[in-house]
């Protein structure tokens, strides 16, 4: 009987949780969740149900990822269901990938459920859709934070001069690179650009602008936030339905 489950909690909006996610929660012994789990998520569990918090910080960790996969394995030792709670999807950089590779060393069998990723969810509600017809045929989901201890990137910039839609998670605080990066290999100054704050949340904020402005349009707009590089964030005036 597998008795960890590696969660999805969806991108912010508690109604898009999964009923298969909201199952394990309600079951749940314990639930190790991070920073864009929605804490609401926490009160749909059972009484006595325990909660371990391993958030990661802007800037600051507050447990190390191999400390996370430990407290995952030592509570599957002691506990019938344990839940780790991810914000959006566990497989959409979530390193979901990694926690399943150790419980995988340690023997201890698991569950996968996916969650609602930011990436598509999150330009929905600001009235982006990732594709349309005739605008964009495709699109790419992109780290806008890549690990600080790599030598060299491992994004292949020259490949997105053709790509339709480009999303990038957790760059905000990259933009001016990634901007200046999508310049350099081609793209207009004055190509559309989305910058969308706390997305599908009460408190979503969205600003508008291009790859030469959107720096200086979206100072000051808080983390979590995902860009959206794209023709598509021209529809957003026509089609934007949701408004916290």
């Amino acid at each position: 009987m597998k008795n960890v489950y590696l969660t999805g909690a969806g991108p912010g909006d508690v109604e898009l949780l999964t009923l298969k996610a909201h199952r394990v929660i309600c079951e749940a012994d314990v639930i190790i969740y991070d920073r864009l789990a929605n804490p609401e998520i926490l009160e749909m569990s059972k009484d006595g149900c325990e909660f371990i918090y391993v958030g990661k910080e802007d800037g600051r960790h507050s447990v190390p990822q191999d400390e996370i996969n430990n407290i995952i394995y030592q509570n599957s030792l002691k506990h019938n269901i344990v839940v780790r709670l991810k914000g959006g999807d566990p497989f959409v950089f979530g390193r979901g990938g990694e926690e399943a590779l150790y419980l995988y060393s340690k023997g201890v069998e698991f569950e996968v459920i996916p969650g609602i990723t930011s990436a598509i969810s999150a330009p929905a509600y600001a009235g982006i859709p990732v594709t349309h017809r005739g605008i964009a045929v495709s699109f790419r989901v992109v780290t806008g934070h890549e690990s600080p201890n790599k030598k060299e990137s491992q994004i292949s910039w020259d490949n997105f001069k053709t790509d339709d839609t480009i999303v990038f998670l957790m760059g905000l605080h990259n933009l001016s690179k990634i901007s200046s990066k999508l310049i350099e290999i081609g793209k207009s100054k004055d190509y559309p650009v989305a910058v969308i704050s706390r997305g599908t949340t009460k408190k979503q904020q969205v600003v508008v602008g291009t790859l030469e402005n959107i720096v200086d349009k979206s100072k000051g707009i808080p983390t979590p936030a995902l860009i959206v590089v794209g023709q598509v964030v021209s529809l957003r005036e026509q089609l934007e339905w949701f408004r916290g």
